[in-house]
């Protein structure tokens, strides 16, 4: 006999309770996505709040698992992210949407990684190592994006920053979400 369990949502970021937009192909951030309260504390034209959610579920059979799904998701969350509108540019905006950009990236990073996992009774632990694991590696690379694009100032390194996140998603086009 099979018990069929689902747990719902490890979240990233603390906004488990807010709107949350999944990221898309299809769709590229516009400046009324961006529905925070700005931070006048800082030199920061906009900040974009984005993470890793993840959802599984798993079948057991006599207290085995004997199976599992997981749906992976970059999100971006419009209440968090914010703008000061007498600041924001068009380059400004590619900036933003290259950090969810890179929040995709990881997620595919992650499907890819849990593709490779076989059903056994430590499973919920290791998505959530991978999961662990994966943020990490997202906080890092979001650091050094910023870092090395200067927050959009340096135009090279946003340039290069933009050719290589777009040329990772193509090489991680097998783990975009279905």
């Amino acid at each position: 006999m099979f018990k069929y369990i689902l747990i719902f949502a490890c979240i990233t970021m603390l906004y488990s309770d807010t709107k949350t937009m999944s990221w898309s192909e299809d769709y590229k951030l516009s400046w009324t996505d961006f529905k925070g309260k700005p931070s006048y504390n800082t030199k920061a034209a906009a900040v974009t709040a984005a993470g890793l959610s993840f959802k599984y579920s798993v079948n057991k059979r006599d207290n085995q698992i004997v199976g599992f799904k997981v749906d992976i998701s970059a999100d971006f969350y419009p209440e968090h992210s914010w703008c000061k509108k007498e600041s924001v540019t068009d380059h400004i905006l590619a900036h933003e949407q290259l950090h969810f950009d890179i929040t995709e990236l990881h997620a595919r990073y992650f499907r890819a990684q849990v593709q490779q996992l076989k059903p056994s009774n430590t499973i919920v632990k290791e998505l959530q190592m991978l999961h662990d694991a994966i943020n990490k590696t997202l906080e890092i690379t979001q650091l050094k994006y910023d870092d090395e694009s200067n927050f959009s100032i340096d135009k090279k390194g946003q340039l290069f920053w933009s050719n290589y996140v777009a040329s990772a998603l193509k090489n991680q086009s097998a783990f975009k979400t279905p």
